[in-house]
């Protein structure tokens, strides 16, 4: 049986009296896509974050590809090959495209600087950024500052520096979020190039892009896993279409 790229054990957190996440267990296979829902308040990001190690969790074990990673700093984890994504993008806003990626192809190369000059002048940086922002679909933006990107462009270019670090586990926290339909399906399909590629553990309220990306879904309600299964399962749960999906019964 092969190892899971991400295996999650019992995974609780608490602030006070509020259970954020609650016992949750899942395993996402190498190269599989798998997606949380739920709706607002679930624990979807206080669950990605405690993966991510920005958040520590109260009970339970975090696996990355075998290795208990639950200790970690959120540094390390990204040393073990851990990257993500944000609701709301996290990029310099007044150096443009090409450099925001520069920046993390170095960052994984172990450089350090001061300057920008000193990214500027990194060839091989600059060479494996330039083939990340074309991945994206950004080439043509890449002397563009970010404060002057789209904010699709925006979301794309984010990825393109999550992918800088070449993560074995991508964690994409509502990437759809405040794109237009058009963006979105663009989205979609640079995820879906992805899949296979990279395992990728989505968190998304675009039921549409869910659907149509998943291996397979888990849904989270009040911070536990209340269904789990691929597209069919999931859209055909009562207990889901009632709770989230919106279709109670006819």
């Amino acid at each position: 049986m092969m190892t899971p790229m991400l295996e999650l054990r019992g995974l609780s957190k608490r602030f006070g009296g509020l259970t954020a996440t609650d016992d949750v267990s899942l395993s996402v296979p190498a190269g599989a896509l798998h997606a949380l829902i739920g709706p607002n308040g679930a624990g979807k990001t206080t669950l990605i974050n405690q993966v991510a190690g920005e958040l520590r969790h109260d009970t339970g074990a975090i696996l990355l590809d075998g290795m208990e990673i639950g200790t970690l700093p959120a540094w390390e984890r990204v040393k073990r090959g851990l990257s993500r994504t944000f609701q709301i993008t996290q990029l310099l806003p007044d150096e443009t495209a090409l450099d925001n990626v520069v920046l993390a192809v170095q960052a994984r190369q172990g450089h350090s600087f001061h300057f920008f000059a000193d990214a500027r002048r990194n060839s091989d940086a600059r060479a494996q950024a330039e083939q990340l922002i074309g991945e994206v679909g950004l080439l043509a933006n890449a002397a563009v500052r970010v404060a002057d990107l789209a904010h699709g462009e925006r979301k794309q270019l984010e990825l393109a520096v999550a992918l800088a670090s070449r993560p074995s586990l991508l964690l994409l926290d509502e990437p759809m979020a405040g794109l237009s339909a058009v963006e979105s399906q663009e989205m979609v399909g640079l995820l879906r190039k992805l899949k296979g590629r990279v395992t990728i553990v989505l968190v998304e309220h675009d039921m549409d892009a869910v659907f149509a990306l998943a291996d397979r879904i888990s849904v989270l309600v009040y911070g536990r896993v209340v269904a789990s299964g691929d597209v069919d399962e999931i859209r055909a749960n009562p207990a889901v279409r009632t709770a989230y999906l919106g279709e109670g019964d006819d």
